[in-house]
């Protein structure tokens, strides 16, 4: 017998997220419950320029209220809009957030983001062949965000000194150094 999900009761639902209590049972037949994050998982993506033969990333500086702090990390976003490929939400975040458009955007992975509270789902992308568009920020953390470009050695080095903690900033960019290099 393998674990099986018995049911699950909504306990708040949000403008995206849910949050249910699972009951489970377990294979010896123990039932359990769990709390859990339903969502509609997001999209980052690692903006690549050149700069002067340089591989360089863009980054964004944003205030994030559950973390009360800013954090420097790749454009990313939720995926809200339904039934949205996640290339097109990907295309999407980078417009709004950093006002670039990709001619070249390639998929590099996609991962659980916290297993033991959510479902969601984050999809990784490179995109290159950057054009200028016209940024649209949305909410107040977006309107006072600052755009950053660091080459991608430091980024990586900022990751290894421990001064990047933003999961998909530190996954994006060790995936695109891995790729730059083999």
């Amino acid at each position: 017998m393998a674990f099986q999900h018995v049911s699950e009761s909504l306990v708040h639902e949000g403008h995206v997220w849910k949050v249910v209590v699972g009951t489970f049972e377990s294979p010896t037949g123990e039932l359990f419950e769990r709390d859990i994050v339903r969502s509609p998982g997001a999209v980052g993506v690692v903006p690549l320029v050149d700069r002067d033969g340089v591989p360089t990333v863009v980054f964004v500086r944003q205030y994030r209220p559950p973390l009360d702090r800013v954090v420097l990390e790749i454009p990313a976003g939720i995926r809200d809009v339904p039934n949205e490929l996640t290339e097109v939400t990907a295309a999407r975040e980078l417009a709004e957030e950093v006002g670039l458009a990709a001619g070249r955007l390639e998929y590099l992975t996609n991962y659980y983001t916290n297993a033991g509270m959510t479902d969601s789902i984050l999809h990784l992308y490179l995109a290159t062949e950057l054009t200028a568009v016209t940024a649209t920020a949305h909410g107040p953390e977006e309107e006072h965000m600052e755009v950053v470009e660091l080459p991608l050695a430091e980024a990586v080095d900022m990751v290894a000194r421990g001064e990047i903690h933003d999961a998909k900033t530190v996954i994006g960019l060790l995936l695109v150094d891995r790729r730059l290099h083999i």
